[in-house]
C-alpha cells in the first residue's frame, strides 16, 4: 500500500468517525432555530427531542470507544447502526431537519453491515425518514403518501446510480493496486534472476578464463620450456663450441620469449587498466603494446562519444580483442591491424580486422584439448552478456571480427 493510500484510509476512517456527530450537530442546531416558529413543538416535544438528542449522543460516544475495539462488521456494529438509525427516526418525526443525522448511515453502512443484500436494506431503510423529511415531516396525510413513496423510490434510484459507480471506481483501484502488487513481485524476482545469471555468468567466466589460461600456457610457456629442454640436451651430448654457443643462445631467447608470455598471461589474468583509464585507453595500450611486440602495424580508432561501460561488459570486449589480437599473431601473417571500437546509441562494438592470409570460416577445426581460446569462446563470451561475435574471412583477404554488446553503464 502506498503512502497516498494510506492517507486515504485515515482520512476516510476520521470522516466516518466524527461524521455522525456533525450531523446530528446540524439537525439539532437547526432544529432549534426553527422550534415554535417554522416548525411548531409542544414543551413535552421538546422534551422528547431534547432526550434523543442526549441518547443519540451517548450511542456515539460509546460507538466511538467501543468501535476501536470491536471493528465492523459484526455485531455490535450492526446494533449500533439500527440504534443510530431508530433515534434518527424518531427524531425525525419530532423536526424534519434532523434527518441529517440519519444521513450519516449512507456513508458506513459498508463497514457496519456484513453482506450486500443487508447493505442495500439498510439503505433502504435510511431513504424512509430522508423521504418523511423532504415531504414536510410525519405524519403523512392524504397526497403525501404518493409523494412519499415517489421520493422513496427516487432516493432508491440515486442511491442505486451512486452505489454503482462507487463499486466500479473500487474495484479499479483494485485493479490497479493488484497490478502494482504483481509488477512490485515480478521485479524482486527479475532482481533475484538477474543476481543469479550474473553469479552464473561470472563463474562461467572464471572456468572459461581457467581454461584459456591452461590452453596459452600449453601453446606458449610449455612449448617454450619443452624447446628450452631440447637445445640443453644438444648442449649436453656435444663437445662443439659452436654448437653449444648456438644451442645456448637459442636457449635463452626460447627462455627470454616464455618470460614475455608469462608476464602477458599475468596481466591479462587481472586487466587493471579498466578500472585506471576505461575500455578505450585499455584497448589503446592494448594494440600498441602488441605491434611493440610482434612487430606488426597495428592502429586504434575509437569512434562515437566513449562512455563508462559497465565492468564485465568492458572486461569482455578486452578479452575478446587481446585473444584475436593474439590470433593474428599466431596464425595470419599479417602486416596491418586495425581495431575500432564504436559507441552507438544502444551497442558498443569492437572491430579488429586484419589483412593477413584469412582463412575459410566453414573450415575452422574444432577446439581441440590444447587448443587456443579459438572463435567459438569469444563467441559464447560475447553470448553470455547478450552480446554476439561475427566473423568475415576469406583465404587470401584477410579477416575480420566484430563482437557486439549491449551498452551497459557502470553503476
Amino acid at each position: 500500500m502506498t503512502t497516498a493510500d494510506s492517507d486515504l484510509d485515515r482520512r476516510q476512517a476520521a470522516f466516518q468517525r466524527w461524521a455522525p456527530y456533525f450531523l446530528l450537530g446540524l439537525g439539532t442546531l437547526l432544529a432549534a432555530a426553527t422550534a415554535g416558529r417554522l416548525i411548531p413543538l409542544s414543551n413535552e416535544r421538546q422534551a422528547q427531542a431534547l432526550g434523543l438528542v442526549g441518547t443519540a449522543l451517548v450511542t456515539q460516544l460509546w460507538w466511538t470507544w467501543s468501535g476501536r475495539v470491536h471493528r465492523g462488521p459484526n455485531a455490535i456494529s450492526v446494533t449500533y447502526y439500527i440504534l443510530r438509525w431508530a433515534i434518527g427516526f424518531a427524531l425525525t418525526i419530532l423536526n424534519g431537519f434532523f434527518a441529517f443525522y440519519v444521513v450519516a448511515g449512507y456513508y458506513d453502512a459498508d463497514e457496519l453491515i456484513p453482506g450486500r443484500k443487508r447493505q442495500r436494506l439498510a439503505l433502504f431503510a435510511c431513504t424512509l425518514p430522508i423521504a418523511g423529511a423532504q415531504t414536510g415531516g410525519f405524519p403523512l396525510h392524504g397526497m403525501t403518501w404518493v409523494v412519499f413513496g415517489g421520493l422513496v423510490v427516487a432516493n432508491n434510484v440515486l442511491l442505486t446510480v451512486v452505489k454503482h459507480f462507487a463499486e466500479q471506481q473500487e474495484a479499479r483501484s483494485q485493479a490497479r493496486a493488484d497490478t502494482i502488487t504483481e509488477l512490485e513481485q515480478a521485479h524482486k524476482e527479475n532482481a533475484a534472476l538477474q543476481a543469479q545469471l550474473l553469479v552464473q555468468a561470472r563463474e562461467a567466466g572464471i572456468s572459461d578464463e581457467r581454461r584459456r589460461l591452461a590452453a596459452e600456457i600449453h601453446d606458449t610457456i610449455a612449448q617454450g620450456l619443452t624447446g628450452i629442454i631440447a637445445q640443453l640436451q644438444v648442449v649436453a651430448n656435444t663437445s662443439d663450441p659452436k654448437v653449444i654457443s648456438e644451442r645456448v643462445g637459442q636457449a635463452s631467447e626460447l627462455a627470454r620469449h616464455s618470460l614475455g608470455e608469462a608476464r602477458r598471461s599475468v596481466q591479462n589474468l587481472a586487466p587493471a587498466g579498466l578500472s585506471d583509464d576505461g575500455l578505450p585507453e585499455a584497448l589503446r595500450k592494448t594494440v600498441r603494446q602488441w605491434s611493440e611486440r610482434t612487430g606488426v602495424s597495428a592502429e586504434f580508432t575509437l569512434t562515437g562519444t566513449a562512455q563508462h561501460l559497465h565492468g564485465e561488459f568492458a572486461a569482455t570486449l578486452l578479452r575478446i580483442t587481446q585473444e584475436a589480437l593474439a590470433n593474428v599473431a599466431k596464425h595470419a601473417a599479417a602486416t596491418r591491424v586495425g581495431v575500432t571500437l564504436s559507441f552507438m546509441d544502444d551497442e558498443v562494438t569492437v572491430d579488429i580486422r586484419d589483412d593477413g592470409k584469412g582463412f575459410d570460416p566453414l573450415a575452422v577445426p574444432a577446439r581441440s584439448g590444447t587448443g587456443g581460446f579459438g572463435l567459438d569462446g569469444m563467441r559464447a563470451r560475447a553470448e553470455r552478456i547478450a552480446g554476439s561475435l561475427t566473423v568475415e574471412a576469406e583465404p587470401g583477404f584477410g579477416t575480420a571480427i566484430s563482437a557486439h554488446v549491449p551498452l551497459v553503464l557502470h553503476a
